[in-house]
């Protein structure tokens, strides 16, 4: 949270960790729901329609109240306080600033390999695209051993890579692909 780029922006969108096998983001959560200026939303699973939306988490209380779900993971539900959640498609919402993604692995040139259903990649493609949303800026958290070398994560033309990816030990960033590209 220290990064300049996460220091100015106001809605943040972060997975909610599995207990092993990828950054743990619990601490994330908490700093961004203790500051007031920030508003956090947390992925959901509709279902009846089988995509992904993000719902708002409105505190830490809100966020440790979630039942744990499948693999151990959180799972918002759809009401709050006896009300709808409010989603980042209501068109009252603000647009998100950064979005914190999982991924199975990544690789130096910002691709990532997720779980396999597909469900960053379909909301990304109908929140900037079809909601005509500005992109915010993708960010993929990574265990050290899921970064990979450049191009070793294979990708398809609905792939959206991330603009940064960040370890323990790196920052990659799309500028350091144009020093790589540079220094060949």
């Amino acid at each position: 949270m220290a990064l300049p780029a996460f220091q100015s922006s106001r809605t943040f969108s972060c997975y909610l960790s599995m207990p092993t096998a990828e950054v743990q983001t619990a601490s994330l959560i908490t700093d961004i729901l203790a500051d007031n200026r920030k508003k956090l939303y947390v992925p959901i699973i509709v279902s009846e329609t089988d995509h992904m939306d993000f719902v708002r988490l409105h505190d830490e209380q809100d966020y440790r109240n979630l039942p744990i779900g499948l693999w151990g993971i959180p799972q918002p539900t759809t009401q709050w306080n006896n009300e709808k959640r409010q989603s980042v498609l209501d068109d009252s919402t603000e647009n998100l600033d950064v979005i914190l993604l999982p991924g199975v692995a990544f690789d130096r040139s910002l691709s990532r390999l997720g779980h396999g259903k597909g469900y960053y990649d379909k909301f990304l493609s109908s929140y900037i695209t079809a909601a005509k949303r500005p992109r915010p800026l993708l960010v993929g958290l990574a265990l050290q051993q899921q970064l990979l070398g450049a191009g070793s994560v294979p990708i398809t033309e609905t792939d959206w890579k991330v603009d940064m990816v960040i370890t323990p030990d790196d920052i990659i960033t799309k500028d350091d692909l144009h020093k790589d590209f540079a220094n060949a």
